[in-house]
């Protein structure tokens, strides 16, 4: 019978990872990280609109836009319109591109649907989310079923994730003798030079990218996020165009999510885009230093996840939501205005306080 929690060694569970497997366990973290922190960045804005089942509903409906892309040439037989626009050639393999591509319309179209459903009906956007995704995530798994003899499709990858999933022998490219001489002096990144050769893994560069170009967009575009996420009408009256940043907003959480994907699923990246926004927002209230904590929790969560999951032998994306929901408790316990041993530490003074105390005494006169 094997044990269910098994014996902890911090040789093998802590020590091994960055010794005998250092190459990919750099891609994992890296990974990690960037998905953690791109997603923590757009999250953030999710929070203060109130709007994070949104996320929940794009990141479901992902799958009808891949479901869409692989059913492709079956629906073209039956819409003639499809070629007349230049999509009848399309083969239905699922690449990495056809996906992105895919799945970015099925979040920018989930976006327009929730809109629409709120704005023209009496349906409150709780439940218009509640319509979108679902509806959007069975027509996904209904165009997924009538195509799945011919297209392989991990469900489980679909719906978790699995990170690593990334390449063993990621390709190589030439780079100039200066930069691989700057490459081999870092530590830990060494590993990636071979001669005048460097390793990349195309999956963890793209994310990277995305979170970089996120954390650029959010810091160019500080005022009018934030503006627009408080206060719409003093947005307009700034000049600023709320909604058009809304729906900008909503585009970059498509692209996150799709990003993200294949690494933390449908489900998992609802966690992602949540906990270190939520884990932020217990330690300050200022959100220049909430964005920095959401960073912070980010690698925090990549690190203690990596070997969470080598310890149990589990879902190393599950075991990054674990140990992101450990350190938001832990925010929640010890915060020092919100944190609940500060909130029992006041009411215990408050009960200690006698009435005598609480009345001044009358002056007297001299």
């Amino acid at each position: 019978m094997t044990e269910l929690i098994p014996a902890f060694d911090w040789q093998q569970h802590v020590v091994a990872p960055w010794s005998t497997g250092l190459r990919p366990t750099l891609w994992i973290v890296l990974m990690g990280f960037f998905v953690a922190t791109a997603c923590g960045l757009i999250g953030n804005y999710l929070i203060l609109r109130r709007m994070a089942l949104v996320g929940d509903a794009i990141s479901h409906s992902v799958l009808a836009g891949i479901g869409v892309v692989v059913t492709l040439p079956l629906l073209v037989e039956y819409l003639p319109v499809l070629n007349w626009i230049g999509l009848g050639n399309v083969s239905g393999q699922l690449t990495t591109t056809a996906m992105f591509v895919g799945a970015l319309g099925a979040g920018i179209i989930t976006t327009l649907i929730i809109e629409v459903i709120h704005r023209y009906s009496r349906v409150k956007q709780d439940a218009a989310i509640g319509i979108a995704f679902t509806s959007l995530f069975a027509i996904g798994v209904i165009l997924i079923k009538v195509k799945s003899g011919n297209v392989h499709i991990d469900t489980e990858c679909v719906l978790y994730g699995e990170i690593v999933n990334l390449p063993h022998h990621p390709p190589r490219i030439e780079i100039a003798p200066v930069l691989s001489g700057i490459v081999e002096n870092m530590p830990l990144f060494h590993v990636f030079v071979h001669g005048n050769e460097l390793e990349i893994a195309p999956d963890v560069v793209r994310m990277g990218f995305v979170a970089l170009a996120i954390g650029l967009l959010v810091w160019l575009f500080y005022k009018e996020l934030l503006v627009s996420s408080f206060d719409p009408g003093l947005a307009s009256s700034l000049g600023i165009n709320a909604t058009v940043v809304h729906y900008a907003l909503m585009c970059l959480l498509s692209i996150v999510v799709v990003s993200a994907f294949e690494s933390v699923g449908a489900i998992l990246v609802v966690a992602m885009l949540i906990l270190p926004g939520a884990t932020a927002h217990l330690l300050s209230a200022r959100l220049p230093v909430i964005m920095g904590l959401i960073v912070i929790h980010a690698l925090l969560s990549t690190l203690m996840g990596l070997h969470l999951a080598t310890w149990l032998d589990c879902s190393i994306a599950g075991a990054f939501v674990v140990a992101g929901m450990g350190l938001f408790l832990l925010a929640w316990l010890l915060s020092t205005h919100d944190g609940l041993l500060a909130k029992w530490y006041r009411h215990r003074n408050m009960k200690m306080e006698t009435p005598e105390s609480l009345i001044e005494s009358p002056s007297t006169e001299g």
